[in-house]
């Protein structure tokens, strides 16, 4: 928080043909019709990696290391790497344990299974397996009851834990030993579970509009807007809950009578939306290095590993990774759930900004520790959620002029947020989600197999 003053057992069948390899080792889509039938998209296509501007590229060469050749292709390889692990998803079931990209370019797409049959199911894909004892199910039932007895709990000298797909472990830092301890019998875990490391760290709320672009409270404490959004013919946008409550007001970057907080949840979530006079307009993009526009193009939810960038009113653009999804952290007010960890630095006035990974919308800023002298880490706020808890409707430059109605007897709808394993019917044929994001015009499930899978 930073304010001035975040078992279908079906894998043979839907395994059976291995796709072709694209950038960098990773799977793609194997084309199922006749010759003269044009190849599904990309994930990549799909998702409009090559919509990525200049600056957010900048900012991962920076950050991240890379030249702009390796940038390039690390956004291609984490949309194909986010499309297959999707389907590995929905094939394994209830054996799934989680996906992760490494290398850096995110060439190598890890999948965890249960059961060590799932293998060969998932290097057909082109992604390497690896067997774990727990299921992703499993692990995230656990982080749920710590986040159930955290409402009982002074959880301070816990402040931090998370589902750690890659250690197959609910992870808990803690600055005493004996207050993991604590928290792990109030919840009734099983330790063999969980991994417990120390910290000092103390996490704290980042306050202080475009996304990443400074907002004012009631002409006193400084945030950064997340997302422009819309709700009707409301216009408005997407920040923290931290950064005000219902019906306080705000003005813009440039002093000027702005808005009103419609919404606030705070601790809990830190999610809140404000909904902005006619003298503001939203827009599709989020404010870049320079003062460019970056473009947003959905939300479709990175895979562990994928980079992601930052945009916000005091340090500008920062780049990093994505740790773990599902991670909850005490601040001072209270314990907030849900919210996804990174390598990103954030400083006060940065709380309530943008983080997007290539053109896709990942989620606001809530908090973190340490800065962007000497590094640190973040926390934000998923998008989805506090768009589905709003009824809010993402700006993007793919916006079609508004909803269109699904086909007769269908159930895809424009504006709905989907999770993994949603399934809805579209032109006669049922679908599956396989990866969290916000429907929108011509992302229809028959145009988006990154995004959907015909069952």
């Amino acid at each position: 928080m930073l304010q001035r003053h975040t078992r279908a057992r079906a894998a043979g069948a839907a395994l059976a043909a291995t796709a072709a390899l694209l950038v960098a080792g990773l799977s793609g889509y194997a084309s199922a019709g006749p010759a003269a039938v044009a190849p599904a998209p990309t994930a990549a296509e799909s998702l409009r990696t090559d919509a990525a501007p200049p600056a957010l590229l900048a900012a991962m060469q920076r950050d991240l290391g890379l030249d702009r050749t390796q940038a390039e292709r690390r956004l291609a390889n984490e949309a194909e790497a986010g499309a297959t692990a999707g389907r590995l998803r929905a094939a394994l079931g209830g054996d799934f344990a989680g996906a992760w990209v490494r290398g850096t370019e995110s060439g190598t797409l890890t999948v965890a299974t249960t059961d060590a049959d799932d293998i060969r199911a998932i290097e057909a894909r082109g992604a390497e397996a690896q067997v774990v004892r727990h299921s992703l199910a499993e692990l995230d039932a656990a982080k749920a009851r710590l986040d159930r007895a955290a409402g009982e709990l002074n959880t301070a000298d816990t402040p931090v834990w998370y589902v750690d797909v890659r250690t197959n472990a609910v992870v808990v830092k803690a600055v005493r030993a004996s207050a993991a301890r604590s928290l792990l019998k109030a919840a009734g875990v099983d330790a063999s579970l969980v991994r417990t490391e120390r910290t000092t760290e103390r996490p704290r709320p980042l306050y202080d509009l475009r996304g990443g672009e400074a907002y004012y409270i009631n002409n006193s404490g400084r945030c950064s807007i997340g997302f422009p959004v819309t709700k009707g013919t409301q216009q408005g946008f997407a920040t923290a809950g931290h950064c005000g409550r219902t019906g306080a007001s705000t003005s813009g970057h440039n002093r000027v009578a702005q808005g009103t907080f419609q919404g606030s949840v705070f601790p809990g979530r830190d999610m809140a939306w404000v909904a902005t006079n006619s003298s503001w307009t939203a827009t599709p993009y989020v404010k870049g290095a320079g003062g460019q526009n970056v473009q947003v193009t959905g939300s479709t939810q990175a895979t562990v590993g994928a980079s992601v960038c930052r945009s916000g009113s005091t340090t500008g653009w920062h780049c990093g990774t994505i740790q773990q999804l599902n991670t909850s952290v005490t601040y001072p007010e209270g314990t907030i759930s849900g919210v996804t960890r990174t390598t990103v630095c954030a400083e006060p006035g940065d709380s309530g900004g943008s983080y997007i990974s290539g053109s896709q919308a990942q989620g606001v800023t809530s908090g973190g520790s340490g800065n962007c002298s000497g590094g640190g880490e973040t926390f934000f706020q998923p998008i989805n959620p506090l768009l589905q808890n709003y009824s809010l409707t993402l700006k993007t430059t793919d916006d079609g002029g508004g909803p269109e109605e699904p086909p007769p007897g269908g159930t895809w709808a424009v504006g709905t947020v989907y999770q993994p394993g949603d399934t809805v019917t579209y032109g006669g044929a049922t679908y599956r989600c396989l990866q969290g994001h916000q429907a929108q015009t011509g992302w229809e499930p028959p145009n988006v197999p990154a995004l959907w899978q015909r069952v």
